[in-house]
């Protein structure tokens, strides 16, 4: 999401820093240097989100800070699965990396007198138990608690890490945006970063060995980063906004893939009755103005895109 955000900002005219943990990584660097207008844009600061004052130099001077990559933990320091530990040690090891990495990002941002701030967060913080058949952003929010009980603790992390920097944003003074995706789909910058699933369909390979008998919520990763913008344009955006154009049950989700690759492997079919797909209040987001691409075009695009090969990879 942060290459696509920034590849958005590009594309405004905007001058834009980045940070990266080695910012001289052969396997990202020149990707991002080839974005259209990274050359007199784009300048990457080396950071480390463990490192107190590590983002002092690239918030230094700038309007709006994004947070796109505090990414999910699922084993802690030595290996061990999230699901495997007490909740001492996956408040230790999963959550609080993650929460204290933000912290560290909004206190430079704050030293600066940065006043907006974009995260990227995940619709797992949304999901309270009982779930209602349509969840809302300001009502609905995971239980912390349950979430750990349920060793769910990577889940757990985007609750209390977003519960965390709107403390911090209120007592800053702060406006903060936070949007909420799932799955995200789309033309990528990095070669790494191709949807893995998509790709296995594309090669003739099978993507999941059974459909699921759940749902997912989708957006392409444009209309995501096309939100940030908006976000950003608008002085009265605030608090959380889903990140999802909608949710499908798997199984149409296959459908509209096999309408789009007619000779893809098609996993069996799930077993038991069908559950109904996740309910999502659109009223926030529409308020953005900012038109999404369903499902059926999400797919279809990012499936084109994938065949052009544009990284030499599909028979690596």
């Amino acid at each position: 999401m942060g290459s696509a955000i920034v590849n958005a900002c590009l594309n405004k005219g905007w001058q834009v820093h980045g940070t990266m943990r080695d910012y001289t990584d052969p396997e990202k660097v020149p990707y991002l240097q080839a974005l259209p207008g990274a050359g007199e844009q784009l300048q990457l600061f080396e950071a480390e989100m463990t490192d107190e004052g590590s983002f002092d130099e690239a918030t230094f001077g700038v309007d709006c800070v994004f947070i796109a990559c505090l990414i999910p933990t699922y084993f802690g320091t030595t290996g061990k699965p999230a699901r495997e530990m007490d909740d001492d040690q996956g408040y230790a090891e999963i959550i609080m990396p993650t929460v204290n990495g933000c912290l560290n990002i909004l206190r430079s941002a704050n030293r600066n007198g940065v006043k907006t701030v974009g995260i990227c967060s995940s619709t797992s913080s949304t999901n309270p138990v009982p779930c209602p058949p349509i969840k809302n952003e300001v009502d609905h929010w995971s239980d912390e608690a349950e979430q750990c009980r349920a060793k769910k603790y990577t889940s757990a992390t985007k609750t209390v890490m977003e519960k965390t920097a709107f403390k911090f944003a209120g007592e800053n003074h702060m406006r903060m945006f936070v949007f909420l995706p799932t799955m995200m789909v789309g033309p990528v910058a990095m070669p790494q970063h191709v949807h893995g699933g998509l790709q296995k369909l594309v090669r003739g390979e099978m993507w999941q060995e059974q459909i699921p008998n759940n749902s997912v919520s989708m957006i392409d990763l444009r209309d995501l980063a096309a939100m940030f913008i908006a976000a950003v344009e608008n002085s009265e955006a605030c608090g959380r906004f889903f990140g999802v154009y909608d949710s499908w049950h798997w199984a149409d989700i296959y459908d509209a893939l096999k309408e789009i690759l007619p000779d893809m492997k098609m996993p069996p079919p799930h077993e038991g009755e069908r559950v109904p797909a996740t309910g999502f209040d659109h009223t926030r987001k529409k308020q953005l103005g900012v038109p999404l691409r369903d499902i059926p075009t999400i797919l279809s695009e990012a499936v084109e895109w994938i065949k052009t090969d544009p990284f030499g990879s599909l028979h690596d």
